[in-house]
C-alpha cells in the first residue's frame, strides 16, 4: 500500500524557508570569519501545528541548499558578494534593505521560477547577510529572514506546493 505525503500548507513553507534562509544566512556570515547568532534572527512565529516535516528533512534541505549556492557563488563571486554596494544602499535603514532585497528576487523571478533562480534568491539574502554584519548592523538581518519568509508566501507558495515543497528529491 502506498502513503501518499501531504503537501505543505502555506505556512510550513513560509517557516521552512524562513528556517534555511537563517541557516543559509549564517554559514555565509560565518564563512566570512564574522560572528551572528541565528537566534537574532529567529523567525518569530512558527505554524500554529508543529510543521510535518522532520528536522532532519529540513537539515538536509539546507545542505542541499548550501551546496548549490556553494556552486553559484563559485560560478559568479561577484554577483553575490558587496551586495549593498550593488545596490547602492544603507543597510542601516532595514526599510531600504527589505525594499532592495524584494525588488531583487522579484527581478530574479521575472522571466519564470526555477530551483536555481530559487538558490540565487538565497544567495542574495546570504550576501546582503554579510554585508549587514560587516557593517555592524546585525539586526537588519532579521528583516532579510522575514522579507524572504513574505516573499516566498507571495510568489512561491503554489511552485513549491506543486513541487511537494522544500524537502522532496529534485
Amino acid at each position: 500500500m502506498e502513503v501518499l505525503e501531504q503537501v505543505p500548507t502555506e505556512s510550513e513553507l513560509v517557516f521552512q524557508a524562513k528556517v534555511l534562509c537563517r541557516e543559509f544566512m549564517y554559514s555565509r556570515v560565518t564563512r566570512e570569519g564574522l560572528s551572528w547568532s541565528r537566534v537574532e534572527a529567529a523567525p518569530r512565529a512558527a505554524p500554529r501545528a508543529a510543521p510535518r516535516a522532520a528536522p532532519a528533512a529540513l537539515a538536509r534541505a539546507a545542505l542541499v541548499l548550501l551546496k548549490l549556492g556553494d556552486e553559484l557563488e563559485n560560478m559568479r563571486p561577484h554577483v553575490y558578494r558587496n551586495i549593498a554596494k550593488q545596490l547602492n544602499i544603507s543597510v542601516a535603514m532595514e526599510a531600504v534593505v527589505l525594499d532592495a532585497f524584494l525588488s531583487v528576487a522579484t527581478e530574479i523571478l521575472s522571466l519564470g521560477i526555477t530551483w536555481g533562480k530559487v538558490v540565487a534568491i538565497f544567495a542574495v539574502a546570504g550576501g546582503l547577510a554579510v554585508d549587514c554584519v560587516r557593517q555592524e548592523c546585525p539586526a537588519v538581518v532579521h528583516t532579510i529572514e522575514e522579507s524572504l519568509g513574505e516573499f516566498v508566501r507571495k510568489s512561491l507558495v503554489p511552485w513549491l506546493r506543486r513541487r511537494g515543497g522544500w524537502m522532496t528529491n529534485h
